[in-house]
């Protein structure tokens, strides 16, 4: 948006009046839209034309810093508050905005449920609540083809969505981001899954962040304005790898874009309600810098540079198990609702 051609505001600025939000709780997407734009880190070629790169802040490799022009847009708007909702990344240049000085409440918001500060992000439950779904639909086709079946799911740096969704949908192994993997191993342990099974089939879930033992993560193009490489591919990978060395036939199905399309769950519209509730309180009582969250099943709030202090991983010791490559949860009892 530029402040100084007013006429573009409408294609830039809604106003949030009943008639915009009215479906907003049941409709799936954001009817705001969403981006991996970066103001703190553009590349020249995808700055706006009306803004001169050269008039602000380069880093070493050459990235502009457009925070000076979010926050001169945000005083043109007079907007009193801004509420960033998002992941890790969003989180943390929201943070940047409140150090420059601008009032700011974010909310976390992102399926693969690892924003650090938070057990919940809003989007996890609608996530996984697919993921079963799809899991039990794929049972048909790989029992009608006795089948080793890989499901990938999405699941960059934390694999909860893997280890959860296989707990619920009772797959038989699990493969997660935190913990590298044996594909001879894996092979062995799925062959004896599928043999114990009257319907001779087998199936396992696995992160998009996973990776073999002493192999890299799959990627490729280049990175977005955060850094971050598209991941994906590890599935179909390892489903030719398991068909070399089994000799069984095998089928993989990245969930993807499914996981997070469509309308949200009971569970993410409460939260997401609560989540909101909590942010105006905060507003209202003027505690700026902070950040929405769920700790130990109760609402609250950190600070709002506390995604930026750490990473949130599946507590593998709790969860998961390292040699069968599957959850482990035994004793529920006095736990959290989320397990950890």
């Amino acid at each position: 948006f530029n402040p100084d051609d007013p006429t573009t505001q409408s294609e830039h600025v809604i106003p949030l009046d009943k008639s915009i939000v009215r479906t907003i709780d049941r409709t799936g997407g954001t009817f705001l839209h969403t981006s991996r734009t970066n103001p703190g880190r553009v590349a020249p070629d995808k700055a706006p034309a009306f803004l001169s790169p050269e008039a602000f802040p380069v880093d070493a490799n050459g990235y502009v810093d457009f925070t000076q022009h979010v926050l001169r847009v945000l005083e043109y708007l007079k907007l009193d508050v801004l509420i960033p909702i998002g992941g890790e990344d969003t989180l943390g240049y929201a943070a940047r905005i409140h150090k420059e000085g601008f009032s700011i409440v974010s909310i976390p918001k992102t399926m693969d449920n690892d924003v650090f500060g938070t057990d919940y992000c809003i989007g996890f439950s609608t996530a996984v609540t697919r993921s079963v779904r799809f899991i039990h639909q794929l049972r048909s086709t790989a029992g009608s083809h006795e089948r080793i079946c890989v499901v990938e799911l999405f699941g960059r740096h934390s694999g909860e969505t893997s280890l959860i969704s296989a707990y619920l949908a009772w797959a038989d192994r699990a493969i997660i981001s935190e913990v590298p993997f044996d594909i001879e191993k894996l092979a062995h342990l799925l062959m004896k899954d599928k043999y114990s099974n009257p319907s001779r089939y087998a199936i396992v879930t696995i992160s998009e962040g996973a990776r073999e033992i002493g192999k890299e993560v799959i990627q490729s193009g280049v990175p977005d304005p955060y850094g971050h490489k598209k991941l994906g591919g590890i599935g179909a990978i390892t489903a030719k790898r398991l068909e070399q060395i089994t000799g069984e036939g095998t089928m993989c199905q990245e969930l993807a874009y499914l996981m997070r399309s469509g309308e949200p769950d009971s569970l993410d519209i409460m939260v997401a309600v609560n989540f909101a509730n909590v942010a105006l309180d905060l507003i209202q009582e003027k505690k700026f810098g902070r950040m929405v969250a769920l700790r130990e099943g109760r609402y609250t709030d950190v600070d709002a540079a506390t995604p930026t202090l750490g990473a949130k991983h599946v507590d593998v010791r709790a969860l998961y198990d390292v040699d069968e490559y599957r959850p482990k949860v035994f004793h529920a009892h006095g736990k959290p609702m989320f397990l950890y």
